[in-house]
């Protein structure tokens, strides 16, 4: 189960988001673990001042970022994926994406990281970064790593 959490109301300005997101987590859960049921996690889609706060209580840098994890430690829940709102709306007119293409990346990163991927070291990185254009690509999403700029909505 995806439990979704809109503690903006500015995620609602972008069409059909909640609906792409969920439809996004699953295919990153399901391809990124290759399991067919996982447990359940929840998405907070929230603005940049909550992201601020948690990334300054939980990593020790006091700004606002664009996407944080935080896994469980039960077996029977996955963990949090939170995405603040500003900070991919920024992005994504900046790189030339549409807002709820971003998003969609954002939150197959976040929940690739609740798997365990990671992208600290180069060979984590390629690994976690060919299955994100992957599995965007399985959604007729651009690959976000590419050097050319995409068409903004």
């Amino acid at each position: 189960m995806i439990e979704m959490i809109v503690e903006d109301a500015k995620w609602k300005q972008v069409p059909g988001v909640a609906a792409k997101l969920k439809r996004a987590v699953a295919l990153a859960l399901t391809r990124g673990s290759g399991a067919k049921k996982y447990p359940p996690l929840t998405l907070l889609l929230t603005k940049n001042s909550r992201l601020r706060e948690l990334n300054a209580r939980f990593r020790g840098k006091d700004k606002p970022t664009n996407v944080l994890s935080f896994p469980a430690s039960d077996a029977h829940y996955l963990g949090d994926v939170a995405i603040a709102y500003g900070v991919m709306l920024t992005e994504a007119r900046a790189e030339g994406k549409k807002p709820a293409d971003h998003a969609v990346h954002l939150a197959v990163h976040g929940t690739l990281h609740l798997l365990g991927y990671d992208h600290e070291r180069d060979k984590d990185a390629r690994i976690m970064e060919a299955l994100e254009i992957d599995i965007l690509a399985k959604l007729g999403i651009a690959d976000p790593y590419a050097k050319t700029k995409h068409v903004r909505a």
